[in-house]
């Protein structure tokens, strides 16, 4: 078995921050302060909201970083911090609604980006837990396994949704009416 050098790295730099080194947490925000940006902001749709989130899920982590025990990945186990504070601020904020707003005054102003619109349109039709399956596993290559972690989820169950996922989204590409179709 091939061990990555970079995870040899993390594992020690965790060992050493864990012990009280805080100096050494700046290379875990280098690491991974723009995928979980990303993350975030491809959850909440906001970029200050995403800086926010992003800003408090690496001072979660930090706080709790004593309690991580490799069970899972430290990226995992991040987006895990990540999606619970997303999940917490979607459901303060009731953000469907200004979700689709959103999407709407972005859609004027992104008129030539025709393929945009079609991932926005795409990713409204999905459900705030479909869109989380759909980025963890696409943009971010989570096993189901990694991703039923995150989401406190079986795996079996996470593979299951995503191929529901994948049907809807065909779906949208032919033009079927999601709405009008009754099951």
């Amino acid at each position: 078995m091939i061990i990555d050098e970079k995870d040899v790295d993390l594992k020690s730099i965790l060992g050493s921050i864990q012990k009280g080194d805080m100096h050494s947490y700046v290379v875990v925000l280098d690491r991974f302060q723009r995928p979980i940006y990303l993350y975030c902001y491809y959850l909440l749709r906001n970029q200050e909201e995403a800086e926010d989130a992003t800003q408090e899920t690496f001072i979660k982590a930090l706080e709790h970083i004593k309690q991580f025990n490799y069970t899972a990945s430290f990226s995992a186990w991040l987006y895990k911090i990540a999606r619970n504070h997303c999940t917490d601020l979607l459901k303060k904020k009731n953000r469907e609604k200004k979700i689709l707003d959103l999407y709407h005054m972005n859609k004027h102003q992104e008129q030539d980006h025709k393929y945009t619109d079609f991932i926005y349109e795409c990713l409204d039709k999905l459900s705030s837990e479909e869109r989380q399956i759909l980025l963890l596993r696409i943009l971010e290559e989570y096993s189901y396994d990694e991703i039923a972690f995150i989401m406190d989820s079986k795996s079996v169950n996470i593979r299951k949704k995503y191929e529901r996922i994948r049907k809807k989204l065909i779906q949208v590409k032919k033009g079927v009416n999601l709405y009008e179709q009754s099951y």
